[in-house]
C-alpha cells in the first residue's frame, strides 16, 4: 500500500511540474545568460538586435548575428568596444536620417 501512494505522489509532483513549465513557457526570458563576449570582429557582424530591459529581464540584451554562419553571440554592452560600436552605429543613423 505505501508503494502505491508513493507512486502515486510521484505521479502528482511530475503532472504539477509539468503545468508549472507549460505557465511560464510563455514568458520572455533573458536570452544572454552570461555577459557576452567583449569582441567580435567588425567584418564578421551581420546583425545586432538590442533588446532593453524589461519586467521579464532586468538587463539590456545586445545579440549579434553572424554573417557567415547565421550564429547568434551575445555581447556584453558593458564592455568598451560593443559601447564605442554601438555609439558608431547610432551616429551613423542619425546623420543618414537628417540627410534625408
Amino acid at each position: 500500500m505505501k508503494g502505491t501512494w508513493a507512486v502515486v505522489l510521484c505521479s502528482l509532483l511530475l503532472i504539477a511540474a509539468e503545468i508549472q513549465g507549460q505557465l511560464t513557457s510563455g514568458q520572455r526570458r533573458c536570452s544572454c545568460t552570461e555577459k557576452g563576449s567583449n569582441f567580435i570582429q567588425q567584418k564578421d557582424l551581420g546583425k545586432i538586435e538590442v533588446i532593453p530591459k524589461s519586467s521579464s529581464c532586468d538587463h539590456v540584451e545586445i545579440i549579434a548575428t553572424m554573417k557567415s554562419t547565421g550564429e547568434q553571440r551575445c555581447l556584453n554592452p558593458n564592455s568598451k568596444w560593443v559601447k564605442k560600436m554601438m555609439t558608431a552605429l547610432i551616429n551613423k543613423r542619425s546623420s543618414q536620417s537628417t540627410h534625408r
